[in-house]
């Protein structure tokens, strides 16, 4: 049983959630303000957050922000409806463990509540989009990246990982581990943006005994700890100046200084650093050093976004398929067309993550062998319907992009009910089965 802290201003669906979480044996706690939140958290814990975006007093990322600054690592999934889906991605940029899109699904979220309890967290580690499950793709794009890891990994050269949210930072730095002479040695993964101001440098090179207020005993840093291998900082932009001073010393020197100690201990560690962000524009900015960005700059490579992978999209499609029968038990073979077209249209802003997560849950609705499009998130159509259609001067395709979309949304919405979505759609039940034959629409 787990202690789920629900913040969510809609009465009626807190209620819903308690209900169905006490069911399924959590013991939740309902609230409905950033504030009370901040409140709570100060005298309780619990083991998972069910956080709503928007709130009267703030939005989740308010919540998420204030608790990662504190050093707490508990899993929060953030609820959001389909036009803060982006808001959603920018959150798991901030340490959140996944977001979840209302109207909510049940067995969807008993999923994602699920995973992220069964999830080990340590102040260490951070989510791999797919490490230990990543297929490299056949696309150019593909071909040039790992042209690029094979050429720099048997080297001892730092490296920054430049890429979106979700396009598998982690798995790449591990490439690049397993394939260099540390690969018996250690890889550690630390998560930057999810350290506190406080605690970073004592995460990263360690603390003597009553160095600060809590520091109990002395502790080793992931310095040391990765001493021989390999340290992989995601997110490294979001380091303080004082620490960004300190790694530089580190890696300069070879040596850390642990926090209240006047010893020194020599280090052998290679670094390999990700962002999300362009580096270059936070030294013009003054948030970071020029001097450690050319120390960590010494190659760098460009993770590309999932929607400029090409073929590789269907790879990865079935790869996450076989994935997730095995994970859930399901025998899921084929994809009917409308609903592999939504799949191969959608731009996938999540990239990687994403993809994994909307075929988990597609393969999870689906109960036979062929994967229909009601078994994909509906805002996946509404965005298709609402992206800019292709220019040209062919009126007719256009116009039967568009019908076709129409005819896919409504359908989704009346859960395809023929009768209900010719009435929508002001057509005739025949003619509403014609069109679904042209379309090739199951």
């Amino acid at each position: 049983m787990a202690k789920i802290l629900i913040i969510e201003d809609d009465l009626t669906f807190s209620q819903i959630l308690e209900g169905f979480l006490k069911k399924h044996g959590h013991e939740p706690l309902a609230i409905n303000e950033v504030k009370k939140s901040f409140q709570i958290l100060e005298k309780q814990t619990f083991d998972l957050l069910l956080v709503d975006y928007r709130l009267p007093d703030g939005n989740g990322l308010d919540i998420l922000t204030h608790l990662r600054e504190k050093g707490s690592l508990q899993p929060i999934i953030i609820m959001t409806s389909f036009n803060d889906v982006r808001t959603a991605v920018k959150s798991i940029q901030l340490s959140a463990f996944d977001y979840i899109t209302k109207p909510v699904n049940p067995d969807e979220l008993l999923m994602i509540i699920n995973n992220a309890l069964g999830k080990k967290e340590s102040e260490s580690t951070i989510d791999s989009v797919e490490h230990a499950d990543a297929i490299k793709g056949k696309s150019a794009i593909a071909d040039k990246l790992y042209e690029h890891i094979n050429l720099v990994a048997p080297t001892d050269m730092s490296v920054i990982i430049q890429g979106e949210s979700g396009t598998g930072k982690e798995y790449a730095a591990r490439a690049l581990h397993m394939q260099s002479k540390r690969k018996d040695k250690s890889f550690i993964a630390i998560d930057c943006g999810a350290l506190s101001k406080d605690l970073a440098a004592s995460e990263l090179f360690g603390h003597a005994k009553g160095a600060f207020t809590g520091a109990l005993n002395d502790k080793k840093g992931q310095f040391e700890i990765a001493n021989g291998g390999t340290l992989f900082l995601d997110e490294v932009g979001n380091l303080s100046y004082e620490v960004q001073v300190k790694l530089l010393r580190a890696l300069q020197e070879r040596t850390i200084q642990p926090v209240g100690s006047t010893k020194t201990i020599k280090v052998d560690v290679r670094i390999i650093t990700a962002t999300n962000d362009d580096l270059k524009a936070s030294v013009s900015n003054g948030t970071f050093r020029e001097d450690l960005y050319h120390r960590l700059n010494e190659f760098k490579i460009h993770l590309p976004a999932l929607r400029d992978r090409g073929k590789d999209l269907e790879l990865f499609i079935n790869h996450f398929i076989k994935l997730s029968n095995t994970e859930l038990q399901r025998n899921v073979l084929n994809i009917s067309s409308p609903a592999k077209e939504l799949l191969l249209q959608y731009d996938w802003p999540g990239n990687l993550r994403e993809l994994k997560n909307v075929i988990k849950r597609m393969v999870l609705l689906t109960p036979n062998e062929t994967a229909e499009v009601d078994s994909l998130p509906e805002e996946m159509i509404v965005a298709i319907n609402q992206a800019p259609k292709p220019s040209g001067s062919d009126l007719k395709a256009i116009n039967e992009v568009n019908e076709k979309a129409l005819i896919l949304e409504t359908l989704v919405k009346v859960k395809y009910n023929k009768s209900k979505a010719a009435k929508l759609l002001n057509i005739d039940r025949k003619t509403l089965y014609s069109k679904m034959e042209r379309y090739e629409i199951e």
